[in-house]
């Protein structure tokens, strides 16, 4: 039987991963989390790797702590970068196929169409410029992995933008939130998906993709139609990014372009409202 190995299983990915295996069951899986794959400690990492022999690996972990990284710049890069090089470099050697997952972080937030694939990546801070790392040394390391690049992703699981902004909807009269950073948020469920869709393929087109929910907006009316989908009263007004200072900065324009994997592997795309709406309810019904 195949095994498939997920990393950062309790994770949003990995949690969203964790659910969709049941409808896969010609698969053996192994979700595991940092004690288990130690992203963290890359000589006991190949070791892991060699114990647990998987046959597809699907690397949903990393540091993500965006701020917090500008002061753990060393533990950002051993997570996103060296950790990916020895992943991929397992990969190669036993000739086993490698998802990773990337992010719009990439880059530097001066383009105004969706970015492709091809577009120049420039990240401005040290979780895009590690992540930037890992995506170079996967490649340079072993040609065959996919990475898949996507943006702003939230879940039913752990803590994400869309469950703080719920709850602070709920508890407060008004709400200020960034509206000049432009992108799409992407449901951790449909990246999930979107995963099993390529590992299902019959086709292993290696290199970049990308990946969010289809729809072009701002953090401010993300959260207009969290609004409009618990009905909350709060009043939410934009406000600039200078506002809501932080410490690493964040790209103004982030939209990625999802022609490519579309085309190559037929992956769905829902609109992002469509996502948000099953999210919620999924949400609300475990309260």
């Amino acid at each position: 039987m195949i095994k498939i190995l997920v990393t950062g299983s309790s994770g949003q990915s990995g949690s969203e991963l964790k659910v969709l295996s049941e409808n896969y069951s010609q698969y053996e899986w192994f979700f595991a989390d940092r004690t288990q794959v130690s992203l963290d400690d890359t000589k006991l990492l190949k070791e892991q790797l060699e114990t647990i022999q998987p046959d597809i690996i699907l690397n949903c972990g990393a540091y993500t702590a965006v701020d917090k990284a500008e002061l753990e710049t060393e533990l950002a890069d051993l997570l996103n970068h060296q950790a990916v090089a020895v992943l991929a470099a397992y990969a190669k050697e036993h000739g086993v196929k490698l998802i990773h997952i990337s992010t719009d972080y990439v880059f530097d937030g001066t383009s105004s169409t969706a970015l492709n694939e091809e577009a120049i990546a420039n990240p401005i801070n040290t979780y895009g410029i590690t992540k930037r790392a890992g995506e170079l040394a996967a490649l340079a390391v072993n040609p065959n992995v996919i990475i898949i690049r996507t943006s702003w992703v939230y879940s039913r699981f752990g803590t994400n933008f869309v469950k703080t902004m719920q709850r602070l909807l709920h508890e407060r009269d008004t709400l200020g939130v960034v509206n000049d950073q432009i992108g799409s948020p992407t449901y951790a469920a449909d990246l999930a998906q979107a995963m099993m869709d390529i590992v299902n393929n019959e086709n292993w087109v290696p290199g970049l993709y990308n990946y969010s929910n289809e729809g072009e907006i701002s953090w401010y009316e993300f959260v207009l139609a969290i609004k409009e989908i618990t009905g909350d009263s709060c009043k939410v007004h934009g406000i600039p990014s200078s506002s809501y200072p932080t410490p690493a900065a964040r790209p103004a324009f982030s939209l990625l372009d999802k022609t490519k994997i579309k085309a190559v592997y037929g992956v769905a795309v829902p609109d992002y409202k469509e996502s948000l709406k099953r999210c919620l309810e999924l949400v609300k019904s475990e309260i």
